[in-house]
């Protein structure tokens, strides 16, 4: 325990879910998880656990079809496990006896729920749980008036539950068999706008969900929680409007469809690629500039704090307002009245840097490990993986074992954050006080 101890909190986090993944692989490979009866192969148990726990949704067995009951519900608790992360499980414990949260154990919730500030962490950690029940416990009410008359009263709440927290936590896993997701959906605007509801909730992050809650109390909505609504409501929007021109007379996706259909698939769309995974469409009909669109919305992803995954609205938001400084010749960047500081744009640019370095290179390994696979969706997967979305173009069954390898490490560095598994284990004492003090003379370097 003394050891255990003297980890990081970065360290801890990475090793936790590697040890969740483990279990969880062992526990599908047994007879009892297959409805069939028979023992799955590791591969394919471990690739399912990876997904199910970093909350992506990619699947080399159809969840739907190839898994029992067992088996579902193991994949549905590394989800809930996945999306929370350990800490939220560990401080509701604590909380249950009233004990206060240790400084160790904040800095552990601080790294699994990718927040900055200590004050009040056991009342939002209190917030955010009563929250997600109460949240998918309604998504499964709601759910359940479309299920329920179609799969008969137990099995239709349970696959109204699933479907809930699969949203919520944004992992795009489904049990409705044939790798359809919400395809039978797309005509429904009931079950895509409480699906597009939960996504939404689960990834606007939960330090702003703890905002609106305790608003009543503090009257205060923090700068970093408008600039994630108001990067959110573009995103949808631009995201939206961009998939309803480029598929609109896509006969393989909208052109028969009507156009409030049209329209309510192209929200859903411009929603889901935020690292939920549900589709509502056949994604291997879409355009080219559909995929171009899909995988930069993957890659932005959700917003601090949430079940999903990306480099996060904020990040995204930061480069494009020190960029618009930028070109208007200013020093400094300025948001609602404030300055964001040198440290946090040069952080949102690594971040990026970092995820794309890693994309490309899973992009090279894949196509040389997998040469038959077209160049379009090996980036379509590996964005897919990477930023723990879920989305495929067919490709994730087709992967031979180095490739299912490859998307697996994919899935886990997404999920943990390069950057957190980067210092996790290379960075093992703070020097920046001692280097702050060195001053080193400025070189200028031409750079564009």
């Amino acid at each position: 325990m003394k050891n255990f101890k003297k980890l990081y909190p970065v360290q801890i986090l990475a090793l936790f879910f590697i040890v969740v993944i483990i279990i969880g692989s062992f526990l599908l490979t047994m007879p009892i998880s297959s409805s069939s009866g028979v023992m799955t192969n590791y591969l394919d148990a471990l690739f399912t656990a990876t997904s199910a726990t970093s909350v992506t949704g990619l699947v080399t067995l159809d969840t739907g079809t190839y898994w029992s009951p067992f088996g579902t519900t193991v994949i549905l608790m590394l989800i809930q496990i996945g999306g929370l992360g350990i800490m939220s499980f560990t401080t509701f414990g604590v909380l249950k006896y009233g004990n206060k949260i240790s400084l160790y154990t904040s800095l552990l919730m601080k790294e699994a729920l990718n927040v900055d500030e200590f004050q009040g962490m056991s009342r939002m950690i209190r917030y955010v749980i009563i929250f997600v029940v109460a949240v998918e416990l309604l998504g499964m009410i709601f759910l359940s008036f479309v299920f329920v008359p179609k799969y008969g009263l137990f099995h239709g709440l349970y696959v109204s539950l699933f479907t809930s927290i699969s949203a919520f936590c944004n992992a795009g896993f489904d049990i409705f068999g044939n790798f359809s997701s919400l395809t039978s959906y797309y005509s429904s605007a009931y079950v895509l706008i409480i699906c597009m509801a939960l996504i939404i909730l689960g990834g606007i992050g939960f330090s702003v969900i703890t905002e609106f809650i305790i608003y009543r109390y503090t009257k205060k909505i923090s700068v970093t929680t408008k600039v994630v609504l108001v990067t959110t409501f573009f995103l949808v929007l631009i995201g939206a409007a961009l998939y309803f021109i480029f598929e609109y007379d896509n006969p393989l996706t909208f052109q028969n469809m009507s156009l409030g259909n049209k329209v309510l698939n192209s929200i859903f769309s411009s929603v889901s690629p935020r690292t939920a995974g549900f589709n509502s469409i056949d994604l291997s009909g879409i355009r080219s500039g559909t995929v171009f669109l899909t995988c930069i919305l993957m890659l932005i992803g959700g917003s601090p704090g949430s079940t999903a995954g990306g480099i996060k609205t904020t990040t995204f938001g930061v480069i494009i307002l020190s960029i618009y400084h930028y070109i208007r010749n200013k020093n400094r960047t300025i948001v609602l009245g404030k300055e964001i500081p040198a440290k946090t744009i040069n952080k949102a640019f690594i971040v990026s840097f970092v995820a794309l370095f890693f994309i490309s290179t899973f992009v090279i390994l894949i196509s040389m490990t997998n040469k038959d696979a077209s160049f379009r969706s090996i980036v379509f997967e590996v964005f897919s993986a990477f930023n723990t979305v879920g989305l495929s173009l067919g490709l994730t069954s087709e992967l031979n074992g180095l490739g299912k390898i490859l998307i697996i490490l994919a899935m886990y560095l997404g999920r943990v954050g390069t950057l957190t598994l980067i210092f996790a284990f290379t960075n093992k004492h703070d020097n920046s006080k001692k280097s702050s003090s060195i001053k080193h003379p400025e070189v200028k370097i031409t750079v564009g």
